[in-house]
């Protein structure tokens, strides 16, 4: 399958180019800038799109375009950074801008400019000509251009707002198009990667599908797999994945952590087991969570608590079912490994650990089966969708690896779980209700978050001093960024008064307002 290799150098939207390249259903992979050419080559790359990044490409170790990338001779569309990055290997010039640009900007065309030919030679659309308000966030400018380009279009403080060699088709922007802040910038995206880069669109739920059965099969062989799974979107879609490619090899196990939502087990059950077809076995570990739970309040110890004890719960009932279960498989997506991310060679800060991802022990019996690993949210859905899993399964609210422990701040105990999962529990009927949950939901993923924190109140003329809990609901499409949805009042109101008065132990609501980033969506 063809494919668009992205280079990462360092950027907070390199994450969401690649989600605007699969939005043209055309495959991409994100790489570090300074990864090796056999890594990079193994996808069959038609072109390269570099991202932004936080460094000056005049400092010393600054990261740069490695020489293969231009010994390839394919298409380029450097980004921000990605642009002044080719200027610099180009022989142009790249200086601090006395007028910083940050945020929105008005860009002009130069005399029309803009217009491209695909490698079969016919004209395409303009790549510039549907932009006029895009997005600016650096602090550099290109003040000089390389032999053989030509300027393309202009702000009020960088002359070079974008840059091509028509020849060569090498492109360079100076604002971001991958953000929905620059208008019609994923149709100059799409235009690049199918149009110039002459990318067969090809990347579909359908064909997800087929290469992924194909994997499964290649890795797994007749081997016995076990399969997590929590009730999330992201473990059910992967379990039905590995089922359509392997049948009754596949064994779904249900833990009952005791850190799930309200009728959790019983939807999960029905899910598999009627839906699926697929062999469940449900396990009661509520008691052995809690108790490995007790006393910690350390969010990342809590997610590497989480993450072990289902391991090792997974390895003994795997030996009571009598056979030689050898793979484990899990709901990752990629956001989960971008977040994750501490190696060397990531460009990536790691934001926290998933359970999943970086919780697991590192003597574990279990080879992973991963079969989501490269696909965004959005992408499972519509895989689910494509496997025929019910709809409210698969657009039900996310649902993290380690349940209400990352919800329930502070200590975890049996009493403050239920208290909220009773408040989310209301939260999600009173959603439900208004139309903000489901498919065509006007949220993406709304909880309740219990917080460590007593405040005075007055119930029935008495005082009370008693626990917070905070509503969290957002908007994304991705959910690599993420707004606060502007739920109505008189919504929230009802929500509030209900809880108040119909869970005990809690007596105050707060609507969290902060959109991702610079918050996460979870809270820890």
């Amino acid at each position: 399958m063809d494919s668009i290799a992205i280079l990462d150098f360092g950027s907070q939207y390199a994450q969401i180019i690649a989600r605007r390249v699969r939005e043209s259903n055309v495959y991409c992979e994100l790489f570090p800038w300074d990864a090796a050419q056999e890594k990079i080559f193994s996808i069959n790359p038609k072109g390269f799109i570099l991202s932004g990044g936080p460094k000056s490409v005049y400092e010393e170790n600054a990261p740069f375009i490695q020489n293969f990338i231009f010994d390839s001779g394919l298409p380029i569309l450097g980004i921000c950074y990605g642009m002044q990055a080719l200027t610099h290997a180009l022989g142009g010039k790249v200086n601090p801008s006395s007028e910083r640009e940050y945020g929105f900007a008005e860009i002009e065309l130069i005399n029309g400019r803009g217009e491209v030919i695909s490698p079969e030679g016919r004209k395409t659309l303009p790549l510039l000509s549907s932009l006029s308000t895009v997005w600016m966030s650096h602090g550099d400018k290109v003040t000089q251009l390389p032999q053989g380009f030509i300027s393309l279009a202009k702000s009020e403080n960088s002359p070079y707002a974008a840059m091509g060699n028509l020849e060569k088709k090498y492109f360079g922007v100076q604002f971001h198009p991958e953000v929905h802040h620059t208008k019609n910038g994923i149709a100059l995206i799409k235009h690049f990667v199918v149009d110039i880069c002459n990318v067969n669109p090809s990347w579909t739920p359908n064909s997800i599908i087929d290469e992924s059965v194909k994997k499964i099969r290649q890795q797994v062989g007749d081997n016995k797999v076990l399969a997590a799974v929590s009730g999330g979107v992201d473990s059910s879609v992967a379990a039905a994945l590995v089922h359509k490619a392997i049948g009754d090899q596949l064994i779904c196990m249900f833990v009952d952590t005791g850190l799930l939502r309200h009728n959790e087990g019983a939807e999960v059950a029905s899910a598999f087991r009627d839906g699926l077809g697929a062999e469940l076995i449900t396990i009661d570990a509520s008691d052995e969570f809690l108790a490995s739970l007790s006393g910690i309040t350390d969010p990342e110890q809590k997610r590497k608590v989480v993450g072990e004890k289902f391991i090792r719960i997974f390895e003994r009932e795997s030996k009571r079912l009598g056979s030689d279960v050898k793979f484990l498989v899990q709901g990752t997506i990629y956001p989960d490994v971008v977040e994750s991310s501490a190696s060397k060679s990531s460009k990536s800060e790691k934001i926290k650990t998933h359970h999943n991802v970086g919780g697991l022990p590192e003597d574990m019996s279990f080879e992973l089966v991963e079969p989501l690993r490269m696909l965004f949210k959005d992408e499972v859905r519509l895989v689910g969708e494509a496997l025929g899993l019910n709809e409210n399964l698969v657009w039900r609210q996310p649902f993290p690896g380690p349940g209400l422990t990352v919800r329930c701040l502070g200590e975890i105990t049996r009493e403050r779980v239920a208290r909220l999962r009773a408040a989310d529990k209301i939260l999600q009927d009173e959603l439900l209700s208004a139309g903000f949950l489901g498919k065509h939901g006007k949220t993406s993923q709304a909880f309740m978050v219990l917080l460590p924190v007593k405040s005075v109140g007055v119930m029935g003329d008495g005082r009370t001093y008693q626990e917070a809990v905070a509503i969290r609901a957002v908007t994304t499409d991705d959910f690599m960024t993420a707004d606060w949805a502007r739920l109505p009042y008189d919504l929230l109101a009802k929500v509030s008064s209900r809880i108040v008065n119909e869970v005990e132990g809690i007596n105050r609501v707060v609507y969290d307002v902060t959109s991702k980033p610079p918050a996460t969506i979870e809270w820890e």
